[in-house]
């Protein structure tokens, strides 16, 4: 059974635990998904914020057709697309000076502990868009081909595709950069 699938029901039965258990759980992670096509922290932790928040008062409807994390991942994508283009709209100035940078670097230390693992995510973050976040989720968030689809709008197929082509691109990064990193 999904953790976070319990608690969202919880949450939904009256219980606020379950709602706090959501956000103590996916919050770090959910943050450096986003992260990975905003290219902003503070934007990202602020679209996390928005997910976290639609989700108690909307209370969308989890039916379990996907993992509990799948679903709040799917969720997480559509909010910070559409908040990338109301952004656009709205604004001049591009989107990484709206926003503050110096926190990034302070969760991306608290997240990825060993010095080999900060140079994989920014090798991660030197990739295209689809690529990062692809490996992010695959990786990372330990999602299926078929999970990592869903949130992504591709084909299990295409998935598997882009992994393979992903972990080329970022070995090639970390070969320039003179970093051997075993496990790709």
């Amino acid at each position: 059974m999904d953790n976070g699938a319990a608690s969202y029901r919880r949450f939904l039965a009256g219980e606020r635990e379950g709602l706090a258990e959501i956000v103590r759980e996916y919050s770090d992670g959910l943050i450096l998904y986003i992260n990975s096509f905003v290219h902003n922290i503070g934007l990202s932790e602020d679209i996390a914020e928005d997910v976290f928040v639609d989700i108690a008062l909307k209370r969308p409807r989890y039916s379990g057709k996907s993992s509990f994390k799948t679903w709040l991942y799917a969720i997480a994508r559509y909010t910070a697309l559409d908040r990338l283009k109301h952004c656009s709209r709205s604004s001049d100035r591009p989107i990484d000076q709206m926003y503050e940078l110096s926190d990034e670097t302070d969760l991306e230390k608290a997240y990825i502990r060993s010095e080999q693992r900060i140079a994989l995510h920014r090798a991660l973050s030197k990739l295209s868009d689809d690529y990062s976040q692809v490996l992010y989720l695959v990786y990372f968030e330990q999602l299926s081909y078929s999970e990592a689809g869903r949130v992504m709008k591709k084909s299990q197929r295409q998935v598997k595709n882009l992994v393979y082509r992903a972990k080329k691109a970022l070995r090639e990064i970390l070969e320039k950069e003179g970093i051997e990193y075993e496990e790709l």
